[in-house]
């Protein structure tokens, strides 16, 4: 990866300042806790630090720590304990909706997308909130893309299939 036309390679150190709070957020987003997301990301940059020699020869290696992120994601086997649930910035100013509503909702919408399989919730978070074709999904997670449409047709299918219920309570 090289910086704007100076044809200088980043180091390791400046790749890490630069993506890092990217990488936390497409974590936060797979684990749905802060703790999670913080271990996730440490996990894979001490992974790519040790592998840095090969990274750093790649035409985009945020890209590529981007897809360790989530294939870590994928392989860990032990249940994440820390089931919290990210805070929402308060607004800049106040607004006539009702708050609380809002952070129920959004806590009922994260409960969900925690029950869902994997490899379902995975591609809705790159689908939705990485905004990833079909195609490039499918080339991170190594499967087809009809794999990718039918994982996200069966996550929104359980999500729509539990929304009316949540929002009984």
């Amino acid at each position: 990866m090289t910086t704007g036309g100076t044809g200088r390679t980043l180091s390791f150190d400046e790749l890490v300042v630069s993506t890092e709070r990217r990488l936390l957020r497409l974590a936060l987003m797979l684990t749905g806790g802060v703790h999670s997301a913080e271990d996730l990301v440490q996990t894979v940059f001490a992974r790519a630090h040790r592998k840095w020699d090969r990274i750093e020869a790649l035409d985009n290696p945020e890209a590529y720590l981007r897809t360790m992120v989530l294939n870590e994601f994928l392989s860990w086997r032990r249940v994440l304990k820390n089931r919290e649930l990210p805070v929402a910035e308060p607004a800049d100013r106040p607004s006539g909706e009702d708050i609380g509503a809002r952070q129920a909702q959004r806590d009922a919408a994260w409960r969900l997308l925690a029950e869902l399989p994997r490899q379902q919730r995975a591609v809705l978070v790159l689908r939705y909130y990485e905004d990833m074709p079909d195609d490039e999904i499918a080339a991170v997670l190594g499967c087809a893309p009809a794999t990718v449409r039918s994982n996200a047709s069966r996550g929104l299918a359980t999500l729509r299939n539990h929304l009316p219920a949540e929002e009984e309570r």
